[in-house]
């Protein structure tokens, strides 16, 4: 997907602000509880096991009953991890403190020809 100018400008000005941890890093560390950030439509073609879906227009809505404990270590992915950086810069500002995004998101994970789940 070709992204705009301002788009790209948006997400780069929030990284310095948030951690970014890659594929090798997550399957390294058994802390992180997955969240599948892309639209319906991605979720339900595929997606990367152990993962639970909270859609980026719904995330800042429902993350609080899914995860209530606000220190509970959250990695949020999306196709390329541009939309799971802000959302992961959102739940920062709502208090969560261990929350993270999956650098090249889905792509990174197929490129690695890594499996997927379809339900």
């Amino acid at each position: 997907m070709q992204h705009s100018s301002a788009f790209l400008a948006l997400v780069n000005s929030i990284l310095p602000q948030i951690s970014e941890i890659t594929v090798e890093e997550y399957q390294n560390d058994d802390i992180w509880q997955l969240i599948d950030v892309r639209e319906d439509h991605e979720w339900l073609k595929d997606h990367l096991p152990a993962a639970a879906h909270l859609g980026r227009g719904i995330i800042e809505r429902d993350i609080e009953v899914r995860y209530p404990d606000k220190s509970t270590p959250l990695l949020l992915y999306c196709g390329g991890g541009y939309r799971s950086a802000l959302a992961a810069m959102n739940l920062q500002l709502m208090g969560y403190t261990h929350v993270a995004s999956l650098t090249g998101g889905y792509k990174a994970w197929v490129q690695r020809q890594l499996p997927l789940v379809q339900d």
